[in-house]
């Protein structure tokens, strides 16, 4: 049985049409009928390192406090919060919520910073994972991600939100665990299948296209969508986006392991945005040896995939991209970042967390050209 997934229209952050979009958003779920007096129910919010709302980073406050809100018309308790790209610990998520906007007392914010390991047999390839205690500590769970493109995963929404239950720095572990992009979508799947939050919530009033999920361009998209179905509902999003879904690798994982099916009933094209900016991720040739003999896909992959790449111009010799690269692939010289392409794994850690955007996702002149074949 598909379950519903429903779209809201919502043009901007005004608190009184966040609170009306957002209860018709979830009216057809019966509002937060699951939740009961007493209840704490944890909001995993997209939290990445902190950034200013208008930078359309983050989930936006203002989603955060009408949610909040219905929690609490029901008698639940909402936490919220999220384990940041680096050090998981107070000092860390304060500074992380401050730069978010996330202040004052209108909502709670976690700030435990328990970790709990555990076993998941079912699972398709993570089997052991380490996690964030406060989610499962709660007694639901609410995801509310926000839209925008990816480097490594082509689209950050509900799925790949969860990859914040990984305490900060070991995301760097998992990346390099699960370098293959289809293994990772896996490890993404596997991880909200152990979470099982109750409800899914997209805030796409205003997304980000181009060099995302940190240093992309802020893009009116207008909607709010909402589903338990997090596959489903990235599929809507792929959708919304421009995005083949299929091509979106959770959401083709999820179709490989009968999470997913496309549903000719629910169409989404009428909420596409028209020239939504890609990363040069999004646009690659996909092979898995369909085009050619399958000896030749390995050359072809190296020759014609995205990479990361630095805009010298922008870079300011930090060394960030060197401190996050699972793989080690990146040594600074002369306050520069070379990248050695045999270890590279194109999980894009550099840049997505490059504090200046100097970090991009590169698409090689050969595929450019055949592209425009």
């Amino acid at each position: 049985m598909k379950e519903l997934i429903t779209v809201e229209k919502l043009n901007d952050y005004e608190p009184q049409n966040v609170h009306a979009a957002l209860s018709s958003l979830l009216e057809p779920f019966d509002g937060l009928s699951f939740i009961k007096p007493g209840m704490k129910v944890a909001v995993k919010m997209n939290l990445v390192t902190g950034a200013s709302p208008e930078k359309a980073v983050t989930t936006h406050p203002e989603v955060l406090k009408a949610l909040s809100v219905m929690i609490r018309e029901r008698g639940g308790i909402p936490v919220i919060g999220d384990s940041p790209g680096g050090p998981f610990n107070e000092g860390a998520l304060k500074h992380s919520y401050r730069l978010s906007g996330l202040t004052g007392g209108e909502l709670t914010l976690n700030y435990d910073t328990g970790i709990k390991k555990a076993s998941f047999p079912d699972a398709r390839v993570l089997k052991s994972i380490s996690y964030t205690s406060w989610l499962t500590e709660c007694d639901a769970i609410i995801g509310v991600c926000k839209l925008k493109t990816h480097g490594m995963m082509k689209m950050s929404a509900n799925v790949k939100n969860f990859f914040g239950a990984i305490p900060g720095t070991e995301k760097i572990e998992y990346h390099y665990r699960f370098p293959d992009h289809q293994a990772f979508a896996d490890m993404l799947i596997d991880i909200n299948e152990f979470l099982k939050p109750s409800l899914y919530i997209t805030d796409a009033v205003i997304g980000m296209e181009g060099n995302g999920p940190t240093f992309g361009t802020p893009r009116e998209i207008g909607v709010l969508l909402a589903s338990k179905d997090p596959y489903g509902l990235d599929a809507a999003c792929a959708t919304v986006m421009g995005i083949d879904p299929l091509s979106v690798p959770t959401v083709k994982a999820a179709f490989e392991r009968n999470l997913w099916s496309p549903d000719s009933e629910n169409d989404f094209s009428s909420y596409t945005v028209p020239d939504f900016e890609l990363n040069d991720r999004v646009k690659e040739i996909d092979f898995h040896g369909r085009f050619m003999p399958k000896f030749m896909v390995p050359v072809a992959k190296k020759i014609l995939q995205s990479r990361p790449g630095c805009e010298t111009k922008i870079c300011i010799g930090c060394g960030k991209c060197a401190d996050v690269c699972p793989a080690k692939a990146i040594l600074i010289k002369d306050k520069k970042p070379f990248i050695d392409r045999n270890v590279c794994i194109r999980c894009f850690c550099c840049q997505e967390f490059c504090p200046v955007g100097a970090m991009r996702v590169k698409r090689p002149f050969v595929a450019k050209t055949l592209a425009g074949l």
